[in-house]
């Protein structure tokens, strides 16, 4: 049996759809964040790409464990693929701690969380005027 899913419904997260290299990050964090939610900033840009590209970051300070931030980067991943943005560069950066090494590194209860903060971030995006699709 193949696969007949395109690579946005397979959980791929194609290279194109990212953004990777540090000046590509400078350029966007020299801007000011577009929005903020209880635990993350979100930062974008308008490229000139046929679409919009995601960066991630979570820090060590904020989330101690790899699981969590793992979890973190999937869960953005996911909500980015799902959402339907203009053309952006945005990056998602976590800027408050989630949890501490002393609690469970992830629940469903954190997870729930952290989605609907994401969903809240990327939804912002998708209404904001300044880059509605044109």
């Amino acid at each position: 049996m193949t696969d007949v899913r395109s690579p946005l419904q397979s959980g791929d997260f194609p290279r194109d759809r990212r953004i990777v290299k540090t000046d590509e990050f400078s350029s966007v964090f020299r801007l000011r964040p577009v929005h903020r939610t209880e635990h993350f900033v979100l930062y974008a840009r308008r490229n000139s790409l046929p679409q919009a590209r995601l960066g991630v970051v979570a820090a060590k300070r904020f989330a101690p464990r790899a699981v969590t931030r793992n979890t973190i980067k999937r869960a953005t991943r996911e909500l980015f693929r799902q959402a339907s943005l203009p053309d952006v560069d945005c990056i998602v950066r976590l800027s408050r701690p989630v949890n501490a090494k002393r609690d469970p590194a992830t629940n469903s209860a954190l997870k729930a969380a952290l989605r609907a903060e994401l969903a809240q971030l990327f939804a912002f995006l998708t209404n904001a005027p300044a880059f509605a699709r044109k």
